[in-house]
């Protein structure tokens, strides 16, 4: 019951927003009873903390997806087309969304801000294992950075319309960008 309450909760904030997400619509999405839910989560703050550290566990676990596939020949162009699929996702909208929503509630804030560092800390580590650089070596580390930073502002861009053509494009400039200017 708890993972389809989550798992919901990430649908309604991805769908429908922040301010379209309730305790009733989650409950009824989730084919659980409104008394059941409102037991384990009796406010919507409640429910959407325990969602955030839900998310934050999902998107730890989307990182691995992938690490098999990757060519060798091209392979920047590859790793910056994976870490986009982390962005460019229901559950990065839904974080989105709470980051929006953060900004302005302080007990939310404190809550999200921390799971959102690590996550960062995450797939910072994850991009260099990736693109198979030493952070440590001259750049690596800021441009790992601006990539990470690029690929969450492509994803925004991708909130309002279809941006695939406008971002494989400047994928394709940043692949061979860091090809040039990474320390391997």
């Amino acid at each position: 019951m708890r993972r389809r309450l989550m798992e919901a909760t990430v649908e309604c904030l991805a769908e429908l927003g922040w301010a379209g997400t309730s305790t009733t619509v989650v409950s009824r999405r989730a084919g659980v009873s409104r008394g059941a839910q409102l037991h384990h989560f009796p406010t919507k703050h409640e429910l959407v903390v325990a969602a955030v550290e839900y998310i934050a566990a999902r998107r730890r676990e989307n990182l691995d997806v992938g690490l098999d596939t990757l060519p060798e020949d091209g392979r920047t162009r590859a790793v910056l087309d994976l870490l986009a699929e982390q962005y460019i996702s229901p559950v990065f909208y839904a974080a989105l969304e709470l980051w929006v929503a953060a900004r302005t509630d302080p007990d939310l804030h404190e809550r999200v801000e921390p799971l959102e560092r690590r996550f960062g800390r995450a797939i910072h580590e994850y991009a260099l294992r990736l693109l198979q650089v030493d952070g440590a070596r001259g750049r690596n580390r800021e441009l790992v950075q601006a990539t990470l930073d690029l690929l969450r502002g492509l994803a925004l861009a991708e909130t309002l319309s279809d941006d695939s053509k406008r971002r494989a494009a400047i994928l394709d400039a940043w692949a061979q960008t860091l090809d040039r200017e990474l320390e391997r």
